[in-house]
């Protein structure tokens, strides 16, 4: 009821590749005048890929990794859209959130560190942390957010200061339990809190939990009480 797919497969034409995200964009505004609304984009690599194939058939110069030199421009126009606007105007918005593949798990390849420049924060997903069994598989050494704990209620932006520290520190050390080194009661303390709240914070799906119970156990793992 509440929802508009554009698709656009890859049985498509190249040039319906292209215009598929923006068409897309075009719907998300018009729902944008008058409420709000979030438009997801499933992915942005492949638009890249289309738009690439398209520029080499127009005999464009390439560029890195063959993309043409304004493949920037072709995503920081569509991201760059999605916006607040102001009470003169309708106060509606539009979330953008888009989806882009690393091949391997790299982000500093050509089209993910566009868009990372682009968006106000990333949320990676790892493959290795999916075959460890831990879900939503979120890296947080690579995921970043510039809006931060301004976004966080006052009791969640205090206990959550430590806690992704605490994980850094933790996959950092983890690693050397599996050569059988010789760890002090530091490290062997850090990689035991840090099992915990690895555990902690996996969430089987369809299964939200209150920000109350969150915060309750969250403190409770970073102080000692479980």
């Amino acid at each position: 009821q509440f929802t508009v797919i554009v698709s656009a497969t890859a049985s498509d034409t190249a040039a319906m590749q292209y215009l598929a995200p923006y068409s897309g964009c075009a719907i998300a505004e018009f729902f944008m005048a008058h409420s709000h609304s979030l438009i997801i984009y499933d992915d942005l690599s492949q638009h890249a890929m289309a738009y690439r194939q398209m520029s080499l058939l127009l005999r464009r110069p390439p560029g890195r990794e063959a993309y043409p030199g304004d493949v920037f421009y072709l995503h920081s126009r569509l991201l760059e859209r999605a916006a607040k606007l102001s009470d003169i105007y309708g106060g509606g918005s539009l979330t953008a959130l888009p989806i882009v593949e690393t091949l391997f798990g790299d982000v500093t390849a050509y089209i993910p560190t566009n868009v990372i420049s682009i968006t106000d924060g990333q949320i990676f997903l790892d493959r290795s942390l999916v075959i460890d069994g831990t879900l939503p598989a979120v890296n947080v050494g690579l995921s970043v957010s510039r809006v931060g704990s301004a976004a966080q209620v006052a009791a969640m932006k205090k206990i959550a200061g430590p806690l992704k520290l605490e994980l850094a520190q933790y996959r950092e050390v983890k690693d050397f339990v599996k050569f059988g080194s010789d760890l002090d009661d530091e490290t062997l303390n850090l990689i035991k809190r840090g099992k915990l709240l690895t555990n902690l914070l996996k969430q089987n799906r369809f299964s939200p939990m209150s920000v109350e119970k969150q915060i309750i156990s969250l403190f409770a793992a970073l102080n000692g009480y479980l």
